[in-house]
Order: structure tokens, then C-alpha cells, then sequence
């Protein structure tokens, strides 16, 4: 699938602090939609998920940022691990906080709504996006996360009643195990947060059950909302 060329600039990059891919809405004013917020996996960059986030939803705004973290001094991520599975909870605090400010700046810079971005996120990206709502959720009004573990599980639940969350995890997954994501399902849901939890018959990696399983949860979603 053709993704239509990004906005993005070198300057809005410098000036945001992330390399990064925007691309508006297919609407007519950016304000009336989504916008997705990408987030690649271990090794991605800013470019991954857009024929992704295109398949999920025609009309949404894509943001999508590259991962500030390089492992063995090449690897791009969102935050440090100390090994498999096992993070640095200072760094991943810290990287939250500062994904979520870029959120923020670049609503103003490009135009669209706060109040009407979810995170899709795989793997890594997906463990910063749970950390994000863990964290920081007001920054995110929903969330599809594919292959995600529990980040970390703050001092204080926060409230996220408001939020609809879609998991879709793999049955034998050796990295986001079942328990791991039964988990994060749980904590997400004992914030209040109302969360869809799927399976697949795959391992870590993404297959086309779990697109187009996110993408009818994508689309019941904005039916709901536009019936609000």
C-alpha cells in the first residue's frame, strides 16, 4: 500500500527533537479525526508503521516518531533495556515523558486535535504506549497495542476510565508472553481503562489477523465516538 508523502522537515524535526513522518488527515480539516500515533518496534525507524496506520484508517492523521534510543550503537528503540524483557524503569520513565511532550508540540505544529490520538504500537512502541497511558494519560485518548508486555506498574493507577484499549497478542509468543500480556490487560483494566484483549495463532511477529482485527476495532470505535 502507497503512503502519500510525509510534511515532515528536517527543521520541524530539530525543532520537535524527534526525527520523525507527518502526514495530515484525508479530511478536509485535520481537527475532525484521528490521529495515530506510530510506534515502531526494536529496530524500526519512522517509517515502518505508515503503510500500517494507512491500512488501519484511510482518513487518519499519521505522526510517527523514530526512537531516540540506539542499541548496540545502531538499533533504534524507545527506551533502554538492561536484557530481554527487562527494562530501565528510570529511562522508560524519562522517554515517556518526553514522547509525550513531542505529542504535544507537534499537535500545535501540525494542527491536530490532542484530544484525538492513538497510539499504535508494536513491541517496543507498544510498551512505550502503555507506558505513555500508565504515565501520561492525557496524552492519549485510545490505544492499539500489538505484542505488548507490562512496562512497569506505577506507584499510582491512574484514572483511565475514558480509555478504550485493543491488545492483540500471540499465542506463543516467547518475548510478550501470555501471562505478560494477561497482565498489562489486567492493570490496564484495573486503572478503569476498557480493553479488548485478542489472540492470534503467531509468535512475536505481526500477521494479518491482528490488522485487520485492530481495524474493526478501529472502526467501531469512531462509529461510537461520532455517536457521542
Amino acid at each position: 500500500m502507497s503512503v502519500p508523502t510525509s510534511s515532515s522537515s528536517s527543521n520541524k524535526s530539530d525543532q520537535l527533537g524527534f526525527t520523525h513522518r507527518f502526514i495530515p488527515s484525508g479530511g478536509e480539516n485535520d481537527k475532525a479525526g484521528l490521529t495515530l500515533l506510530l510506534l515502531h518496534g526494536t529496530g524500526g525507524n519512522e517509517d515502518d508503521l505508515l503503510p500500517l496506520g494507512r491500512e488501519l484508517d484511510l482518513n487518519a492523521g499519521l505522526i510517527s516518531p523514530r526512537g531516540k534510543i540506539l542499541e548496540a550503537g545502531r538499533i533504534p528503540r524507545f527506551f533502554r533495556r538492561l536484557a530481554e524483557g527487562i527494562f530501565d524503569i528510570e529511562d522508560l520513565k524519562f522517554r515517556s515523558q518526553e514522547l509525550a511532550g513531542f505529542v504535544e508540540k507537534a499537535s500545535r505544529v501540525y494542527g491536530f486535535d490532542s484530544h484525538k490520538v492513538i497510539a499504535v504500537g508494536y513491541s517496543n512502541g507498544a510498551n512505550i504506549a502503555a507506558s505513555m497511558l500508565l504515565l501520561t494519560p492525557q496524552i492519549l485518548s485510545g490505544a492499539i497495542l500489538f505484542r505488548a508486555m507490562v512496562p512497569l506498574v506505577p506507584d499510582n493507577l491512574p484514572d483511565l476510565s475514558d480509555k478504550r484499549i485493543f491488545m492483540s497478542s500471540g499465542l506463543r509468543d516467547p518475548i510478550a508472553t501470555r501471562q505478560e500480556a494477561e497482565r498489562l490487560s489486567g492493570l490496564l483494566k484495573q486503572a478503569g481503562a476498557v480493553v479488548d484483549l485478542q489472540w492470534q495463532d503467531s509468535g512475536h511477529e505481526l500477521i494479518q489477523d491482528d490488522i485487520q482485527a485492530a481495524k474493526e476495532w478501529l472502526h467501531l470505535l469512531k462509529k461510537r465516538k461520532k455517536k457521542v
